[in-house]
């Protein structure tokens, strides 16, 4: 796997790999990889050629209350996960480099990125939008590939995709890789390690809970209801606040207040031990 920091040295390997009519999946990370950062390698090398990942800790999507300092960073550890799944491609750049003096721009998308994590986060997904659209801009994949954990962003930047018009890669060729679970089903999170182990255990409630509420609403209880019965039962396990609990429409993130026939998501962040943890499911 060859490793790069240079926006130039990424240019010409991008395009010695695409020699013969390759194929790029590019795999977006912060780093701190997990199970859930390498299925979205394995999905990419199924679908395309080569892959491309990604780590990059990107200043702009913190929040002034928000310590970017203790991010974790494992640069080398990461390196190591990326070569053996078959990472062909490191992209791994300096602050300055996706920020260089004078950067002025930024990609605000408006809507969908404006609730749920948008409202407790302002800026998070402005952030967001503008380094993907940047690594889009600096890979240039065929594909690119998102896990569906972090909904809300995915949301995002599929609609950045399409509203810019953007090409490499075209929305639809943005891909939603299904949540990667614990054994107890609990999200894979970067987050996850904060918890102590008697927050670990409390955490999978979380899942739990969603599950049940799916449940009840599929069985035609009304979907406030089931919804409320989900806060009281995180509160019963611990956990010290619920940012929201919503059913919402799966493109758009509309919240609804019953099933429409249309695909609808469940989205709920609670925080435990002051770690919030974020998930979503299918609904319907």
């Amino acid at each position: 796997m060859q490793t790069t920091s240079e926006l130039e040295a990424l240019r010409r390997s991008v395009a010695k790999l695409r020699e013969g009519g390759m194929s790029i999946g590019l795999v977006p990370t912060m780093g701190a990889l997990h199970e859930g950062h390498l299925t979205l390698v394995r999905r990419a090398r199924e679908a395309c050629d080569y892959v491309v990942a990604s780590i990059f800790v990107n200043p702009a999507q913190f929040g002034p209350n928000e310590d970017l300092d203790a991010y974790p960073r494992q640069l080398e550890e990461d390196a190591a996960l990326l070569e053996g799944e078959g990472c062909a491609l490191l992209w791994a750049p300096e602050v300055a480099t996706m920020y260089p003096p004078g950067f002025a721009t930024n990609i605000s998308v408006s809507g969908v990125s404006e609730g749920f994590c948008g409202a407790d986060r302002p800026g998070h997904f402005d952030g967001v939008a503008t380094v993907v659209c940047k690594l889009f801009n600096q890979v240039q994949p065929d594909m690119a590939f998102f896990g569906e954990k972090d909904f809300q962003q995915l949301a995002v930047i599929r609609t950045m995709a399409r509203d810019l018009d953007l090409t490499a890669p075209r929305a639809h060729q943005i891909i939603g890789v299904p949540t990667v679970r614990e054994a107890d089903g609990l999200a894979m999170s970067s987050r996850n390690r904060y918890l102590s182990s008697e927050a670990r255990a409390a955490a999978a409630c979380l899942p739990r809970a969603m599950k049940a509420a799916i449940t009840a609403i599929e069985a035609g209880t009304d979907p406030a209801m089931a919804l409320t019965e989900l806060r009281e039962t995180l509160a019963s396990a611990g956990f010290e606040r619920v940012d929201y609990a919503q059913l919402a429409d799966a493109v758009n993130l509309v919240p609804i207040s019953h099933l429409t026939g249309s695909p609808s998501r469940l989205l709920v962040a609670a925080r435990i031990e002051g770690t919030r943890l974020i998930d979503n499911m299918p609904v319907g």
